[in-house]
């Protein structure tokens, strides 16, 4: 499995959740957890998605979430599974 990190965070609006979400499922991109939150107006959400069966390489994936975060007024980051693993171990 290509398990890849996505975060977004920013002020939360109408539309973040479905907008991110609608992409994805475009580029046949599994989520497989998700966590969201809201804290003083502030929106936070980690996924992480299944990327074995990507329309597109995880490059241009991430340059394309990174642009639709801007559209929408969010920072979108995406990092690989094992390279998150390896900048968080003790």
């Amino acid at each position: 499995m290509n398990k890849t990190i996505i975060t977004v965070v920013g002020k939360d609006t109408v539309g973040i959740i479905a907008k991110t979400c609608t992409f994805l499922a475009e580029h046949n991109i599994n989520i497989l957890d998700i966590s969201q939150t809201i804290v003083q107006g502030y929106f936070n959400m980690m996924m992480i998605v299944d990327m074995n069966n990507a329309s597109e390489k995880f490059g241009e994936i991430s340059k394309k979430l990174e642009e639709l975060g801007e559209e929408i007024g969010v920072i979108i980051k995406c990092q690989q599974e094992d390279i998150f693993n390896s900048m968080h171990r003790i």
